[in-house]
């Protein structure tokens, strides 16, 4: 069972925002979801920042083959990626 913290990597607020929406409506289950800024290593300017919408793995089942994959579509359609933590 996969239980590794999930990251999906956004280019903005707004589209973390709504990925997160998204998921919520798909996945009652994901109730931690996390919604943080990050900024990129030796970068001072704001607009260089990187958003991340922190998933952790659902208790029962942890991330099945098809929940990664969804989060993989969810993702590119926001223009970002996933990664595990």
């Amino acid at each position: 069972m996969n239980t590794a913290r999930q990251l999906l990597v956004m280019p903005d607020r707004d589209a973390a925002e709504e990925a997160s929406e998204e998921l919520s409506a798909r996945h009652p289950e994901l109730d931690s979801l996390e919604i943080v800024r990050d900024s990129l290593a030796g970068e001072d300017d704001a607009e260089d920042a990187q958003w991340l919408l922190v998933l952790e793995a659902p208790e029962d089942t942890g991330w099945t083959s098809e929940m990664l994959a969804e989060l993989d579509e969810l993702a590119a359609e926001h223009e970002g990626w996933r990664e595990e933590d």
